[in-house]
């Protein structure tokens, strides 16, 4: 099918959605490739099994520094999802069983659902408690909301869990505030860092979290891989068993090239953070301001200024279905997102920003763009030179459809 946008046809794709998964690094492509090439399971104790040992140690190493952990708090995962799990499973089960009136959560209502997910489960299928932590209009936490609701349950709550930066409106939360509030009532607090570990500078050690979840493939790494930064002191309860391969709170064989390829990323990662953070806010920048010359009714959804990831722009387009925005862009050669991947094809608006008190119509209007390390000029000027079209066709399918036409 011809498509009704010129330019872009044939042209090479605009790919702005780095907050779904972002390119690998070459350099973590070169390094994981080097490790697939070796031999050796990293639990023998022969040669082959202690050279590939020393590569994970040395992964595992690397990582800690990058992520200010040290190495015996680095636990690799398959990915950010069953980091999440293990963290609010394990702390959940492991504090509970210490003290069995300790059933209570409490958890921001702009989780990625392999958090929100993870505590529904809890709350249907192990007698958890849940307490929504609310967000204001921009999806912050604030340390008094927190402060409020441990004061309410301090007798029963088991455990925090607060996103470090939102994945779909890209605000950061305060997470040293937020774990300082839940140091006070000695209650363990988890973020999950997927998005914000690619922008943002990450010390675990003094962050004052009891945990934080990492995936590989949102750093210019690996899919498959990821990490929990567990402390030392931090009791938790494995969810798979078999060996105990890290730290006897994760069985499986390791995936030593995943591991070498996140940690290369990882390293890739914080090496260029500042030069990256100028440039993204540049990029960023022009993209916000040519989307409002474009569109003025758009809205810019989240926080402003060094409160939001600068790589993220999410606009709410009145009177569009996001759907039809996203259909109508990736056919023009520009990928984008409505939200999250992992909700992806799940019809409804936001959750996020339906929490941050955005009308349900509103909600349903909107789209992400997320830039990243291979972000240009070019890709921003593209989706600038083909938006006010896609947003009118758009407008025009919303009335269409009110009317019954399709």
């Amino acid at each position: 099918m011809k498509s009704a946008f010129p330019g872009p046809v044939g042209a090479q794709t605009v790919y702005l959605d780095h907050a779904a998964t972002t390119p690998m690094f070459p350099v973590a492509v070169e390094a994981m490739c080097a490790a697939l090439g070796t031999t050796g399971n990293a639990s023998s104790l022969h040669g082959s099994g202690r050279a590939a040992r020393r590569l994970l140690e040395e992964a595992r190493e690397s990582i800690a520094a990058g992520l200010g952990a040290r190495p015996s708090e680095v636990i690799f995962t398959s990915g950010g999802t069953e980091s999440d799990n293990l963290a609010v499973k394990g702390i959940y089960w492991a504090r509970r069983d210490a003290d069995p009136k300790r059933t209570r959560i409490l958890v921001s209502a702009v989780e990625h659902h392999a958090v929100l997910d993870t505590v529904e489960w809890l709350e249907q299928h192990e007698g958890a408690q849940v307490t929504w932590l609310e967000v204001d209009a921009e999806g912050v936490v604030s340390p008094r909301t927190l402060r409020e609701a441990l004061a309410a349950h301090a007798e029963d709550a088991a455990l925090v869990s607060v996103m470090w930066a939102n994945n779909e409106v890209g605000t950061i939360q305060p997470i040293a505030e937020l774990a300082a509030v839940a140091q006070e009532f000695d209650v363990p607090m988890h973020s999950d860092a997927v998005q914000a570990a690619a922008q943002l500078p990450i010390d675990f050690g003094r962050s004052g979290l009891a945990a934080a979840s990492f995936a590989g493939h949102k750093v210019g790494g690996p899919h498959g891989v990821g990490v929990l930064l567990l402390g030392r002191q931090v009791a938790a309860v494995p969810l798979l068993h078999g060996g105990g391969h890290e730290r006897d709170l994760r069985s499986g064989t390791s995936d030593v090239p995943g591991a070498v390829g996140m940690a290369t990323a990882v390293r890739e990662t914080v090496a260029g953070l500042a030069s990256r953070a100028v440039e993204l806010e540049r990029l960023s920048g022009r993209l916000i301001d040519g989307v409002r010359a474009a569109v003025p009714e758009a809205v810019l959804n989240g926080a402003t200024g060094e409160r939001r990831l600068a790589g993220n722009v999410h606009f709410t387009f009145p009177g569009c279905e996001g759907d039809s925005l996203l259909m109508l862009l990736d056919a023009a050669g520009i990928e984008c997102s409505t939200g999250s991947a992992c909700n992806a094809g799940v019809a409804g608006p936001s959750h996020v920003l339906l929490a941050m008190g955005v009308e349900p119509a509103l909600a349903r209007g909107s789209l992400r763009f997320s830039l990243g390390h291979n972000s240009t000029d070019a890709d921003i000027d593209a989706v600038l030179a083909v938006l006010p079209q896609v947003v009118e066709r758009a407008k025009a399918a919303g009335l269409a459809g009110a009317k019954g036409g399709f």
